[in-house]
């Protein structure tokens, strides 16, 4: 299925829904890495995110995640990095995500999500995959300029 504009009109009755989630960037030999998560079997990948729950805010929300579904725990916060919103995949709620910038020295880790099989590899920027969301990729360039400091203070 391809994502067009329709997912980013948001259309009167439909219920919202808050979800939080986050670039992961991995340094390694002077070059960046992002981590990207994939469900199987679908096979496209996303930024790992998912819904906040009542008691949680959005960085808790993150963090836990990004756990469930990369496995990755060692995150150091790095910036907030504002919202997108879209419809869901079944268009059924608009979904407005926070998005946080992490650092992580973290390769590999076991996702802890139970109700699905995810799966986590990391791209360089220019290297990026295809991508299920448009914005999600729009948001990795919009923080290109974050993420190269980085590897400089690396």
């Amino acid at each position: 299925m391809k994502i067009d504009e329709s997912w980013y009109i948001r259309p009167q009755k439909v219920g919202l829904r808050t979800s939080a989630g986050g670039v992961v960037v991995r340094i390694e030999y002077g070059k960046a890495y992002i981590a990207l998560v994939k469900e199987q079997p679908f096979g496209i990948y996303v930024l790992p995110k998912g819904g906040v729950e009542k008691s949680e805010d959005s960085l808790t929300a993150a963090q836990r995640e990004i756990e469930e579904e990369a496995g990755l725990t060692k995150l150091q916060l790095i910036e907030y990095l504002g919202t997108r919103a879209r419809l869901t995949y079944d268009k059924r709620k608009w979904v407005t995500t926070h998005y946080y910038l992490f650092l992580t020295y973290q390769k590999e880790g076991k996702p802890t999500d139970t109700e699905h099989a995810y799966t986590c590899e990391w791209f360089t920027l220019d290297g990026l995959p295809e991508m299920l969301w448009p914005e999600q990729r729009v948001l990795l360039e919009s923080c290109r300029e974050r993420i190269e400091l980085l590897v400089g203070k690396a």
